[in-house]
């Protein structure tokens, strides 16, 4: 299943770091994230956009995983030749991750 069917994604951007959170929609599906989402999957999946480290940050009472990817936005925002590579677009494209 791709991650979208069981859960939803909000990000934000600054300077050259992305921030992604997976929120679960049920409850019980938040320990499936857990196990299957992990920074290295993230970091892999993101290979040619993510050039330096993934953070994973747990909030269990929120169902929620918070990703820090550092050296994900080409320089920045306002650095980057990117069309649109920043901010929501990297949380679609988590969703779209298989597990």
């Amino acid at each position: 299943m791709k991650l979208k069917e069981i859960a939803h994604s909000r990000t934000g951007d600054k300077g050259n770091i992305s921030n992604i959170s997976l929120i679960a929609y049920k409850e019980e599906d938040y320990q499936l994230l857990l196990e299957k989402v992990t920074p290295e999957r993230v970091k892999e999946w993101f290979k040619d956009i993510v050039m330096g480290e993934v953070k994973r940050y747990e909030l269990p009472n929120l169902g929620a995983l918070n990703f820090v990817m550092d050296k994900a936005l080409g320089g920045g925002v306002t650095r980057s030749l990117a069309i649109d590579k920043h901010g929501k677009s990297l949380s679609s494209a988590l969703l779209e991750m298989e597990i």
